[in-house]
């Protein structure tokens, strides 16, 4: 199946869509490294972390929106080059030792200009298959290729900001994110592929209009539980470096969150894999099922030994439950507004990741580390009382999207 997916996607789109969103992962540990060795204050640097976030929970779905009506290429090339620019502008501000506030306005900039090519490669991809006439399994191993190398850029992005702080300074890993941003952002926009997205001409018809702003009440659900999962990865992500330093080995929390990943990846590929008639609902219901199963061992963790294993097994269920998520959106929501419920989700996770990561951090030192693993518990329960109580609905039978000028048939 993934032959067949490489074949869709040509040789190069992969390449570069997965080095346009690696400075998004690169970013946000980055820039709280960067600004807590400038300023030497971690208050500072969270300040500046969660402005970061906080604009790109605001601006991803704009941005998402901007290409569902203009399509991609202009709005992904503006943005990755005014991203590059607020990053590099982030960096010379802090090594500069500019006030906070100018920290925070940069920091929420950069948030704001990310490009989205994470939730935008997807919805490329999405078109393409469409367009191609794939069935919903081809569509659906398009996603979990899609989530996999997601996946992979959340593990390598975070490990050479490590690797770049350890070797020379904070600031390096964030120049080269800037210089990623313009040369893979770029080739992004204007990769021949970016025509597929563009917006179908029956826009402009009533009817048209009506399908872009008309969103059914499961997409809003699809992005609530994409909130919880990030609340997930932040609240495990405090409840890993609580417990490893409460161990002394305060240097392992970066492996086991990227053992996990690994862990996440790999079970993500093999989504591929399964049977056409297990449906999305039952995916996603047996994926958070196992996210609530998998997260109560966590409270009882107390070695180093025991929380890899812990960590690495729920890492299992992280990527079916997000690739399920993004799976039933693209079925859900009209294909006018594909981009900008993509963006959505991805912000969700962003915005979830950095609440529980604020909240779970002060619960952990006052609480230690089950209390933050506490809160990914919370969280993976609700996310299972969503599944069994949300119904998502196929609007229409057939999605497409088609370039400019094609004619809609059916």
């Amino acid at each position: 199946m993934y032959r067949d997916t490489l074949s869709l996607l040509g040789p190069a789109l992969p390449v570069v869509s997965f080095l346009g969103r690696l400075p998004t992962a690169m970013c946000q540990l980055g820039s709280l490294l960067l600004v807590a060795e400038t300023s030497g204050s971690l208050a500072t640097a969270g300040l500046a972390g969660g402005a970061l976030a906080a604009g790109q929970t605001v601006g991803g779905p704009v941005i998402g929106r901007l290409t569902d009506r203009h399509g991609q290429r202009g709005i992904v090339l503006a943005a990755s080059l005014a991203n590059a620019v607020a990053v590099t502008a982030l960096v010379l501000a802090a090594l500069g030792h500019a006030p906070t506030g100018w920290l925070m306005a940069l920091g929420g900039l950069a948030g704001a200009t990310v490009p989205q090519v994470g939730p935008l490669a997807r919805t490329r991809s999405v078109a393409l298959a469409r367009r191609s006439g794939a069935d919903d399994r081809t569509v659906g191993t398009v996603l979990s290729f899609e989530g996999t190398l997601d996946e992979v850029s959340f593990v390598l992005g975070p490990a050479f900001v490590g690797l770049a702080a350890a070797l020379a300074h904070p600031a390096a890993a964030l120049l080269l994110a800037a210089l990623l941003l313009v040369v893979f952002g770029t080739a992004f926009a204007l990769h021949p592929t970016a025509r597929a997205t563009l917006p179908a001409p029956t826009a402009s018809t009533r009817t048209g209009a009506a399908e872009r702003t008309r969103l059914p009440g499961s997409a809003y659900a699809l992005r609530g539980t994409m909130v919880l999962q990030g609340a997930m990865f932040g609240a495990s992500q405090a409840g890993i470096t609580a417990l490893t330093e409460k161990l002394g080995a305060p240097a392992q929390a970066g492996l086991v969150y990227a053992a996990m990943g690994v862990m996440s990846a790999a079970v993500g590929l093999s989504m591929a894999a399964v049977p056409a008639r297990i449906g999305l609902t039952t995916r996603w219901r047996a994926a958070t099922a196992a996210l609530v199963v998998l997260s109560v061992p966590l409270l009882f963790v107390g070695s180093l030994g025991a929380l890899y294993a812990v960590v690495v097994v729920l890492g299992a269920a992280y990527a079916p439950h997000l690739i399920t998520v993004f799976g039933l959106t693209e079925r859900t929501v009209p294909a006018a507004r594909l981009a900008e419920s993509m963006a959505f989700l991805t912000s969700g996770v962003v915005a979830g990741q950095a609440l529980a990561l604020a909240v779970s951090g002060r619960l952990a030192e006052g609480h230690g580390a089950p209390a933050a693993f506490a809160v990914a518990v919370g969280a993976a329960a609700a996310c299972a009382l969503l599944s069994w109580t949300i119904r998502a609905t196929v609007p229409r039978p057939v999605r497409e999207l088609r370039p400019a000028g094609a004619e809609r048939s059916g």
